[in-house]
């Protein structure tokens, strides 16, 4: 990228600059690739945070069916951690996956999982796990919770036949057809996922992240401490493709070690470390065997680390020059932190990260882990904590004695309860992927680029004010 004018002696984050329009021959944005080429199997530059509210099974294996990449947490117990890949192996790539209840669960449970919205629905089974039917999510929002779902089910809903299905398209024109927005797909009379008209017509317009055989992907977190190796294989062992070693302070002694640990095992996986924001960190990470870094010390909604300590950097200037670092070392970056509107997620591409992070704003989604709550308006909304907060850290060392919990709980920093509302027109995290490549692809087309490569060396960057980040909202009522 360029500046557009002088190159400032100071740092930006991404509210201080803006991208200039260049002459362009790319005439649609569906003609851009978003594949970021970090060595990972993604084929969009996105991936969700390894915090424990953001990325669950269910939404690492629904980004991997959009291209992106979701990251489990580290402090998932490794049994669990193991238990969660596995299934997010076991998930299907072409359709949705299910969400299932018993016939005897009741309305109220199922909210706490699914709104009551188009385009969702529930599948029941028996308690010996037969397949009863489908319920489209709509009938939840006009029944008493405390009614049983099996009684709802008065008829099976009409399927989608998996030997009908020859391709997106097809599956799409086969709803419309049946006058369906929701559907249960089949295969010899087993069920095998869900299907809507939106999500039929997301897989004309993405492609899955998948591994060698098929499978969606998915990466894991683990910390640099205990035994590390252990950790490691076993995540290895359960079928895990990114592996990411992850601390709050990525230059220090204890990641190169355990790094240079991980490297010496030869799993044949790409390794992520982090979080650095400086030209020597990358370099002193890439030679204990990163392949991938992690950038970014306080950007992050639910991070407090530059309020409590005066230390991090503004995102966009570590990203610049941490990538510049990397790519002179064969190595990539992923910009953690810090963004809030899809222009962001442009412009830590063309400040040369090969994949964006995205943590609280993922959060307020579906398909996020946690249960659905509702306030004293209606609103629905999920619960955000930072990874470094009081909560965190009760959850992280809740096997130790109270003593050693109680020291480690009074330095926590972060926010522990935070209510991050769901975006009513926007409440899964596939409608927000919708928005974000839409406008990623967007700023690709005025740079002229038909590619991430080719962003990041056309991108033309200039330096506003306040006022001018300001003039660039749109105003929700009229002047």
């Amino acid at each position: 990228m360029e500046f557009y004018g002088q190159e400032p002696d100071f740092d930006l984050t991404y509210s201080d600059v803006f991208l200039v329009p260049s002459r362009s021959a790319v005439t649609s944005r569906l003609e851009v690739s978003l594949a970021p080429g970090d060595g990972t199997a993604t084929r969009i530059p996105i991936v969700s945070a390894n915090m424990n509210s953001v990325t669950g099974p269910r939404l690492a294996a629904t980004l991997a069916r959009r291209g992106g990449l979701g990251v489990l947490p580290q402090d998932m117990p490794l049994q669990d951690l193991d238990s969660a890949i596995r299934w997010v192996k076991d998930q299907p790539v072409e359709y949705d996956t299910p969400i299932e209840f018993t016939a005897d669960a009741t309305v109220a449970d199922a909210l706490l999982v699914t709104p009551a919205l188009a385009g969702h629905g529930i599948v029941l089974r028996s308690p010996a796990g037969e397949y009863l039917g489908c319920l489209p999510a709509t009938v939840l929002g006009s029944t008493p919770p405390d009614a049983k779902l099996g009684d709802l089910l008065h008829e099976r809903l009409t399927s989608i036949d998996a030997e009908d299905v020859t391709d997106p398209r097809s599956a799409f024109d086969l709803l419309v057809a049946a006058e369906l927005d929701f559907a249960p797909v089949l295969r010899h009379g087993k069920l095998i996922g869900t299907l809507s008209r939106t999500s039929a017509l997301r897989a004309t317009l993405y492609r899955p992240a998948v591994d060698a055989s098929g499978r969606l992907v998915v990466a894991a977190a683990i910390g640099i401490n205990g035994d590390v190796a252990a950790k490691a294989r076993a995540l290895a062992a359960a079928g895990v493709d990114v592996l990411v070693l992850d601390t709050a302070h990525g230059h220090q002694e204890g990641m190169l070690r355990a790094l240079a640990t991980v490297k010496s095992l030869g799993l044949g996986l790409p390794l992520v470390a982090g979080n650095v924001v400086t030209p020597v960190g990358v370099s002193d990470l890439v030679a204990a065997g990163a392949d991938i870094l992690k950038v970014g010390v306080g950007p992050g909604a639910m991070c407090t680390t530059r309020m409590m300590t005066a230390v991090g950097r503004p995102q966009f200037s570590a990203v610049l020059e941490t990538s510049a670092a990397a790519r002179d070392l064969g190595a990539h970056v992923w910009a953690d932190g810090g963004v809030r509107y899809p222009r962001d997620v442009a412009l830590a591409l063309a400040a040369g990260a090969s994949s964006v992070m995205i943590g609280s704003w993922f959060a307020g989604t579906v398909e996020a882990p946690g249960t659905l709550h509702t306030d004293a308006d209606g609103r629905l909304y999920k619960e955000s904590w930072g990874m470094a907060s009081t909560k965190a850290v009760q959850e992280r060392f809740g096997r130790l004695d109270p003593y050693e919990l109680a020291r480690k709980t009074l330095f926590a920093e972060g926010i522990s309860s935070s209510k991050i509302y769901l975006d009513p027109g926007r409440p899964s995290v596939e409608d927000l992927l919708d928005m974000i490549t839409s406008g990623v692809r967007s700023s690709f087309t005025y740079a002229g680029a038909s590619n991430v490569e080719e962003f990041r060396e056309r991108a033309l960057v200039g330096v506003q004010s306040a006022a001018g980040y300001d003039e660039g909202k749109a105003l929700p009522v009229s002047w």
